[in-house]
């Protein structure tokens, strides 16, 4: 059965029609990390509505995606973890490319989305996943938990990693909420309740 398409509760501003407000958050999104092509799409179309709260979540998010000492690999495998606890359909579809170029495997991709533990991924993913299942499930981490993490990341790129989970939780909360979802054409990762 295929998966069920929500309307946005939110339109996607029309470029040509954008308040001043919103001119200086678009500048903003496409001056950093992300490009000049970016458009408002996913949390940036949600944003616009709130243009003062977008400009300074978009400005973490370029640091917490782009600026971090979390290897990419990591960062996107992370990511997709946290897609994937909050079946955030735009946030998976965003990030599934990247964390495929940055070396995350097919096989844990697979896995992730069906919401399996990955038991092929390497062991500084498995590590950064159990990390992740543990602090959403208990709201800590044990001290062996931790030592794994901080083992592999070193104390500055845990603290980034926090970071990074946090501000993609507060993504998915905004895309899930705003039901933002992936182009038309695009194939839904999860089926929505």
């Amino acid at each position: 059965m295929p998966a069920k398409r929500l309307a946005p509760r939110l339109a996607v501003p029309d470029e040509t029609q954008l308040t001043s407000a919103q001119r200086t958050l678009m500048d903003a999104i496409r001056s950093g990390p992300r490009g000049k092509s970016i458009t408002p799409r996913g949390p940036f179309a949600a944003w616009m509505h709130a243009p003062e709260f977008g400009h300074l979540a978009q400005a973490l998010g370029g640091h917490c995606r782009y600026q971090t000492g979390v290897p990419p690999r990591l960062s996107e495998f992370a990511i997709l973890c946290t897609a994937r606890l909050w079946r955030a359909q735009y946030e998976w579809f965003a990030h599934e490319p990247p964390a495929l170029a940055a070396g995350v495997k097919p096989k844990t991709i697979q896995d992730l989305r069906a919401g399996r533990i990955p038991k092929s991924a390497p062991k500084d993913e498995r590590a950064v996943y159990d990390f992740i299942a543990e602090l959403y499930k208990k709201r800590r981490v044990s001290d062996r938990t931790y030592k794994r993490v901080q083992d592999i990341l070193g104390k500055a790129a845990t603290v980034e990693l926090v970071g990074i989970l946090g501000y993609y939780a507060m993504i998915s909360m905004t895309l899930n909420v705003f039901q933002m979802l992936p182009p038309p054409d695009a194939k839904l990762a999860f089926v929505e309740p």
